[in-house]
């Protein structure tokens, strides 16, 4: 069982940064591949990025490549969504995710699921 738990969304302008983070609770954190996904309001949930249990593989959704950063520590159970020259239509609740397994790009591969963090961007 793993618990997540995401945090650092906010009010940002456009061009502006943010980074989320997302805490795991559970001794196999290490274990897991952990994903990045956001729902916009009246849209579907979408991926954003993910990483392998080591962090050597990471894959971007073509809308946030070369902007978005995503990392882990897993020594502190943390993962992180470093987010650069944001736009508005960055602006979502973004979810943290994890799956046993290697790192996949569509949610429904994903076994565990934290509550969100509203990310705004103005324009």
């Amino acid at each position: 069982q793993v618990q997540l738990v995401e945090s650092g969304g906010g009010l940002v302008q456009a061009g502006g940064s943010l980074r989320l983070s997302c805490a795991a609770s559970g001794r196999t954190f290490g274990s897991y591949a952990m994903g990045w996904f956001r729902q916009a309001p009246g849209k579907e949930r979408e991926f954003v990025a993910t990483i392998s249990w080591g962090g050597g593989t990471t894959y971007y959704a073509d809308s946030v490549k070369g902007r978005f950063t995503i990392s882990r520590d897993n020594a502190k159970r943390l993962m992180y969504l470093q987010m650069n020259s944001l736009k508005p239509e960055d602006t979502a609740v973004y979810y943290c995710a994890a799956r046993t397994g290697p790192p996949l790009t569509y949610g429904s591969a994903y076994d565990y699921w934290g509550q969100g963090t509203q990310v705004t961007v103005s324009s």
